[in-house]
């Protein structure tokens, strides 16, 4: 019997801690949380290139925001370790950053809804950057 409830214990605990912390909720309201108020620059990197663009222009940034800020994210039932990310987004409000990649903000992974690939993709590849 104490095996049992020993084994019982063990099991509900491991249960516990794959539970993630992450919750359902727009991008806006993840980098709200974070005390971002006024972002200013952003910078979005290539996962497979290693190469990144960083717009500085308000126009900008807001054009992006709004293709983004309303996409809905929630935790992936699966929340193994995994390797690779397609994109990096960085936002900036003066010295504060929120950090992210496309289906990982923190250390939970997401699924978007709208899916955030397509956008930031086809965003990124049409950015043209003008150097001030």
């Amino acid at each position: 019997m104490k095996k049992y409830l020993f084994l019982v214990t063990i099991v509900s605990l491991l249960l516990l801690s794959a539970c993630t912390n992450g919750k359902t909720q727009s991008l806006e309201g993840f980098y709200k949380d974070a005390k971002l108020e006024n972002i200013d620059k952003v910078i979005i990197q290539d996962g497979s290139t290693g190469a990144s663009k960083t717009i500085t222009n308000l126009e900008q940034i807001g054009e992006f925001l709004s293709m983004i800020n309303k996409i809905e994210y929630t935790p992936q039932d699966n929340q193994a370790e995994r390797s690779g990310w397609r994109y990096g987004i960085a936002l900036f409000d003066g010295e504060k950053s929120f950090k992210f990649t496309l289906n990982q903000i923190e250390n939970t992974y997401y699924d978007s809804n709208p899916d955030i690939h397509p956008i930031v993709d086809n965003y990124y590849k049409q950015l043209e950057i003008v150097e001030e």
